[in-house]
């Protein structure tokens, strides 16, 4: 079947028309929600209705595009998560845009992060070498490695402007600048991580996540859904460890000089910001 008419297959179906009535009954609470937000003057309201009709055309968009990349060669799916990556760093830096060069090194830290992840995972065979696979669960990690990117950045951020004057004063009796920020970097990845870790906490207590429930709707054996299950948490754990890990210490260098003094143009696009 060609790529177009798997495409005219796909938007054919009448199952959407079912899909859209469950968006609109969905999007009743979302409405309700909204509505407090306005009402109480929380101020974020027009945050929250661009973010859900963002959210809505992507997903559309990347469900559409899936659809018809899943008929393509394997190799495409390389290219499909480097452009996810690229994106996810370019989301997720403007949590800590007043750090130099914080662009460059969200790329790279979840390209490592989440890179490694998908690579080794995909060798040991827990990612399977199909573009389904590839695309769905790859997309998954870079994801958790945004979000986690992003709650390190904007913590990180926090911790600098909030302790400035403790960094100083340690610097001024002989620490090293690593020494002077390990604190507040420790606290940004600890910060960072806490959704996954009360995720992982919360499993098969809480709820039954994702993966679990839809292999076991389709008649997979619930031991092997509940392992699968762990193997996809530990993937996200590392793949965010890993990212902030790797931003956290590329950016701590620069928010000094050569002369191992707080950068003072880097507060003031913070506070700035």
């Amino acid at each position: 079947m060609s790529t177009i008419e798997t495409f005219l297959e796909h938007a054919q179906d009448p199952i959407l028309i079912q899909g859209f009535g469950q968006i609109a009954a969905a999007a009743v609470f979302g409405v309700a929600v909204l509505g407090v937000v306005y009402f109480r003057q929380f101020g974020f309201s027009r945050e929250v209705v661009s973010t859900m009709v963002r959210g809505f055309v992507q997903v559309l968009a990347a469900g559409a595009v899936i659809g018809i990349l899943l008929t393509a060669h394997i190799a495409w799916a390389g290219v499909i998560l480097l452009g996810m990556m690229v994106a996810a760093a370019w989301i997720s830096y403007k949590r800590g845009v007043a750090l130099p060069g914080v662009f460059r090194t969200s790329l790279v830290s979840i390209g490592f992060g989440a890179g490694v992840v998908i690579v080794v995972m995909t060798l040991t065979g827990a990612i399977e070498q199909t573009m389904r696979d590839l695309v769905v669960i790859g997309s998954l990690v870079i994801a958790n490695a945004m979000q986690t990117n992003s709650l390190a950045l904007d913590r990180f951020t926090g911790e600098l402007a909030a302790n400035k004057a403790e960094i100083e004063a340690l610097l001024s009796v002989g620490a090293s600048p690593e020494q002077a920020i390990t604190e507040y970097v420790s606290t940004s990845v600890h910060a960072a991580l806490i959704p996954v870790l009360d995720a992982t906490k919360s499993l098969g207590i809480v709820k039954i996540p994702g993966i679990m429930a839809g292999m076991i709707i389709t008649g997979a054996n619930p031991i092997y859904a509940a392992q699968y299950q762990f193997v996809i948490m530990l993937m996200l754990f590392a793949a965010g460890g890993l990212t902030v890990i790797a931003n956290t210490a590329l950016l701590s260098r620069r928010v000094f000089t050569e002369a191992k003094q707080l950068d003072e143009l880097v507060f003031e696009e913070i506070d700035a910001s």
